[in-house]
């Protein structure tokens, strides 16, 4: 499975960003796919989880809470993560994975930087 985080990019705080995680290899409606991120000298940490398309479910983690959505284009196997009101400390390398919550010790994919401006 590989999976391809897009969307990131330089943004000043305030404004919003819409994250895209394709995969190869699996269907993402069938697994819950997290969103994690690693900033710079810290580990990473869990932001998002959206839900199988079974369970339709989805849940925004921490600092993200009232500012980050999740959703899915079951079309284009495509899971999203859309950020509005961005602020310098959401800047980080951000990814996906068919897993939830628990960030991996590593990642295989390259991810996806988001930095945010003052």
């Amino acid at each position: 499975v590989q999976f391809v985080e897009s969307g990131g990019g330089l943004v000043q705080a305030g404004g919003s960003l819409r994250l895209s995680c394709a995969a190869s290899g699996v269907r993402l409606d069938d697994y819950p796919v997290g969103w994690f991120r690693q900033a710079p000298g810290k580990d990473p940490v869990g932001i998002a989880c959206m839900g199988t398309k079974k369970d339709s479910n989805s849940w925004i983690l921490g600092p993200g809470q009232g500012r980050f959505t999740t959703s899915r284009d079951e079309w284009k196997n495509i899971v999203y993560l859309d950020m509005t009101r961005l602020n310098p400390d959401d800047t980080a390398r951000y990814y996906c994975l068919t897993k939830c919550f628990t960030p991996p010790a590593s990642f295989r994919s390259q991810g996806t930087q988001v930095t945010v401006s003052a």
